[in-house]
């Protein structure tokens, strides 16, 4: 299999990237066919290290963050970014905070969003609008934090293949 991600593609919180070069030297220990279960397995991003490592072993990934939701909206979470991007322009700083009627023009925005289309996520806008590590998961929660401009300058890569090859199960440990 090809390329091996260090980090999660979308935010996560609990993310493992700190441990992701250190995982690659454990897994080298294993036999090629070995069976690895992640049982709590956020992002993925354990299991997908182990299956582009190991790609004749059984890798099983628990999802019950339903991340693999997340990642199959990443075009629609990067047009709402993107939109947001423009609103914001080069009126606020980076790392600023985003006060007034521009501050209610981007919640009207992502209202529309989640009229419209049904799903926002919440986690990848709260990376993108909060502090770090604060993630919120409904308008009316962001509504009651400080908005910043740590919008990203380009889109998430899409991530079609980051969890190929795993058997994904949802079960609640």
């Amino acid at each position: 299999m090809k390329n091996m991600n260090l980090s999660a593609p979308l935010p996560f919180v609990g993310q493992k990237r700190m441990f992701a070069k250190e995982f690659i030297k454990v897994l080298e220990q294993f036999p090629e066919d070995t069976v690895f279960v992640d049982l709590f397995g956020g992002s993925g991003l354990l299991s997908h290290i182990a299956k582009r490592s190991k790609p004749d072993a059984t890798v099983v990934y628990n999802d019950f963050d339903n991340y693999r939701f997340r990642l199959k909206n990443i075009p629609q979470t990067n047009k709402l970014l993107a939109d947001i991007r423009e609103l914001v322009g080069n009126s606020i700083p980076k790392h600023k905070p985003i006060k007034g009627e521009l501050r209610e023009r981007i919640f009207k925005r992502i209202e529309e969003e989640e009229l419209n289309v049904g799903y926002v996520d919440f986690i990848t806008l709260s990376s993108s609008l909060m502090f770090s590590m604060k993630y919120k998961l409904s308008v009316a929660e962001m509504r009651k934090e400080v908005l910043y401009n740590n919008i990203r300058k380009t889109g998430y890569p899409e991530s079609s293949d980051y969890l190929k090859g795993l058997e994904i199960v949802s079960c609640d440990y």
